[in-house]
C-alpha cells in the first residue's frame, strides 16, 4: 500500500477534501492521510510515498522531518531542499532568464547590521549606495519588500525619497527590495499543479482578502490567455515547483508577474470560491497519484526545476567531453 500524505496547519477546507477526493478515486494500492508524526530519526524513512506540504514554511521542524524524509525516497511537494533556498529576488532575476517581464527590481542591504555583526562585516559594501541610479531605475511609485518575505509582512508603497528613507529606517536588519510599482487595467492569480495544468483567476489585490477574488469575471482575450498561461508554466518549470501560484498585472498589454514564489497558496473554500476550490482539489488528488504510482522505494523521488537539471547536465556533458579527451 502506497501512502499519500497531507501535511497542513490551521487549514480547514482543503486539507480535507484532499484527502477524500484521493481515497474516492479508489486507485488501487493507494490510500491518502493526514501525515502522522511521532519521532523523527535521522536516515529513517517515513510510511509515506507521497507528502503535500503546505506548512513547513511556518514550522521548522516539519522543514527538517520533510527533508529527511526527501533523502529516504518520500516524494514531497514542493521539493523542500529548493524552497529553503529559495527567495523572491532570485525568482524575479530567474524570470528574466526565461523571457518573463517582471517589474524593476533591486536588492538592498539591511539598514541595521544583522547579529553578531558590525560595521566591519559590511565593508565590501560601497557608502554610500548609488541612491540616485537606484530610484532613476527603479522610478516612483514603488513597493518595498522583504527578499525573501510572504504574506504582505512588511510590505510598504513608497511615493518618494523622504518616505523610502523614513521606511527603509525602521526596517531593522530585515533584507529589502525595491520594486517598480506596475499600474495594471488586470490582474490574474494563477494555479500551477505538476507543470502543466494551469488556473487563471481574475484576483483584485485591492480588495479585502475573502474578495479577491473576482466572482463575476469580465471576458479575456484569447492571446492574453495564452501568455498568462505560457508565462506561468515557464516560471513554474524554471523554479521547480509543482504546487504553486503565480500573480501577474497587465499593462498596456503586457503581463507582469509579480509575485510568483508560493509554494503553499491558498486554496481555501471561502476565499477562492467553490470552482476554483473544486478545480485545485481535483488537480492536486491526480497529481499526488501520479507521484504515488511513479514513486520508486529508497530512491530520490524528488523533482527540481530547468534551473538545477540544465545545470547538472551541462557539467555532465563537460565531464564526459575532458572524459573522452583523456581516453
Amino acid at each position: 500500500m502506497k501512502k499519500i500524505g497531507i501535511l497542513f496547519g490551521q487549514e480547514n477546507t482543503f486539507p480535507q477534501a484532499f484527502v477524500e477526493r484521493v481515497n474516492a478515486k479508489k486507485e488501487k494500492g493507494i490510500v491518502a492521510e493526514f501525515v502522522k508524526i511521532n519521532k523523527v530519526i535521522q536516515g529513517l524513512e517515513t510510511e509515506y510515498a507521497v507528502i503535500i506540504d503546505r506548512i513547513s514554511q511556518d514550522i521548522p521542524f516539519y522543514r527538517a522531518y520533510l527533508k529527511n524524509a526527501a533523502l529516504n525516497g518520500t516524494a514531497v511537494i514542493n521539493n523542500p531542499f529548493w524552497w529553503s533556498a529559495d527567495d523572491k529576488f532570485f525568482n524575479n532575476a530567474l524570470a528574466t532568464k526565461v523571457n518573463v517581464n517582471v517589474p524593476k527590481t533591486v536588492l538592498l542591504p539591511s539598514n541595521s547590521h544583522p547579529p553578531d555583526t558590525n560595521e566591519m562585516s559590511m565593508r565590501n559594501l560601497e557608502y554610500p549606495l548609488d541612491w540616485d541610479g537606484i530610484f532613476d531605475y527603479v522610478g516612483f511609485p514603488a513597493f518595498f519588500k522583504p527578499f525573501a518575505g510572504g504574506g504582505w509582512k512588511h510590505v510598504y508603497k513608497i511615493h518618494d525619497k523622504e518616505e523610502f528613507f523614513n521606511v527603509y529606517n525602521s526596517t531593522g536588519d530585515l533584507v529589502m527590495m525595491l520594486q517598480e510599482a506596475i499600474d495594471f487595467t488586470d490582474y490574474f492569480r494563477c494555479y500551477c499543479l505538476d507543470r502543466r495544468d494551469v488556473r487563471i483567476m481574475q484576483y483584485d489585490p485591492l480588495q479585502p482578502h475573502h474578495l479577491r477574488y473576482v466572482k463575476n469575471p469580465k471576458p479575456v482575450e484569447e492571446k492574453l490567455l495564452k501568455k498568462l498561461e505560457n508565462d506561468v508554466l515557464k516560471i513554474n518549470n524554471a523554479l521547480g515547483y509543482d504546487f504553486n501560484t503565480v500573480e501577474l498585472a497587465v499593462r498596456d498589454g503586457i503581463p507582469y508577474a509579480i509575485d510568483f514564489g508560493n509554494p503553499a497558496p491558498d486554496a481555501d473554500v471561502n476565499s477562492v470560491g467553490e470552482e476554483n476550490f473544486e478545480w485545485v482539489v481535483e488537480k492536486a488528488a491526480n497529481m499526488a497519484i501520479r507521484r504515488a504510482k511513479k514513486h520508486k522505494k529508497g530512491r530520490n523521488n524528488l523533482t527540481w526545476g530547468d534551473f538545477i537539471t540544465s545545470f547538472v547536465n551541462s557539467q555532465k556533458l563537460k565531464s564526459n567531453k575532458s572524459k573522452n579527451k583523456n581516453d
